[in-house]
């Protein structure tokens, strides 16, 4: 499914599908509030051909890509960085460790729904930036429709068919093709929760590309690396989430104190090094 972004605005963010459309397509609303008919541009006979999960995965940019005049530079940035003591929030230890029993088998179906919609508003350990979309559609379908839909959500991303890698998984709820999820809980929080629940695995870098600095900005402004776009042939953004994650937690390594002080370093140097700051 083509990625959807709002005429008016020219952003893809927060985009809700209101509903389908006769002869196919569906009514997007933004939510600046401005809404329109989005339809699948036809189809084009592709001249790549449709490559398979474990090809593109081993096509995906590796850590020893990067030129090592490059890497010996960021190395002299990350010794300075560790020089100096982190500054950790020590309530994040223990928000986490709430939530990690919120989002466990038995945690998540009976817990309050409230606490998913606190999650959700929350920027303990990572902030998922303005969450509109997902609090509109949360008062509008009330607290227990929401935290069904929710539950599902997270459901279905942590602990989904065993035949369906999680990175499909979180393609699949980025792209909308399963009716349960709930509208507003994309990539950002989607990112978050397994922030939370495997905080040895995910770098607190919410989003794979954004002007601020996502995961394929960091890649290049630090490591000289380009990811594929988002929108590029063969590639889904849950696999590209997943793929560059794991890329650059190779590339930071070891030295820090958690994620959160990795993903820390990696803003950190990308200012530098993305501003031709000295190293």
């Amino acid at each position: 499914m083509a990625l959807a972004m709002c005429p008016l605005c020219s952003d893809d963010e927060d985009i809700e599908a209101v509903r389908p459309l006769d002869g196919g397509g569906r009514l997007l609303k933004h939510r600046c509030g401005f809404a329109w008919e989005h339809r699948e541009p036809p189809v084009v006979p592709r001249k790549d051909p449709i490559r398979s999960f474990d090809e593109l995965k081993s096509r995906f940019p590796r850590a020893e890509d990067v030129d090592p005049g490059q890497m010996e530079r960021v190395t002299r940035l990350k010794e300075r960085y560790l020089a100096g003591r982190p500054d950790l929030d020590p309530a994040v230890a223990d928000y986490w460790a709430k939530y990690q029993r919120i989002f466990s088998p038995d945690g998540l179906w009976t817990c309050d729904p409230r606490v998913l919609k606190d999650f959700a508003n929350s920027e303990v350990g990572a902030r998922p930036g303005n969450q509109a979309t997902f609090n509109s559609a949360w008062n509008d379908m009330g607290d227990a429709a929401a935290g069904e839909a929710t539950r599902q959500t997270i459901e279905y991303l942590l602990r989904g068919p065993d035949d369906v890698p999680l990175e499909d998984r979180l393609g699949h709820l980025l792209s909308g093709t399963q009716p349960f999820a709930m509208t507003g809980f994309k990539e950002a929080l989607l990112t978050r929760v397994l922030c939370v629940m495997h905080p040895d695995r995910f770098l607190t870098i919410l989003k794979y590309t954004t002007d601020a600095g996502g995961k394929r900005e960091i890649a290049r402004l630090v490591y000289g690396l380009e990811l594929p776009a988002p929108e590029s042939v063969n590639w889904t953004l849950g696999r590209l989430i997943l793929w560059s994650n794991n890329l650059l937690l190779a590339l930071a390594g070891d030295g820090f104190a958690n994620r959160q002080h990795a993903a820390a370093f990696l803003w950190w140097a990308k200012d530098r090094l993305g501003g031709r700051g000295a190293a």
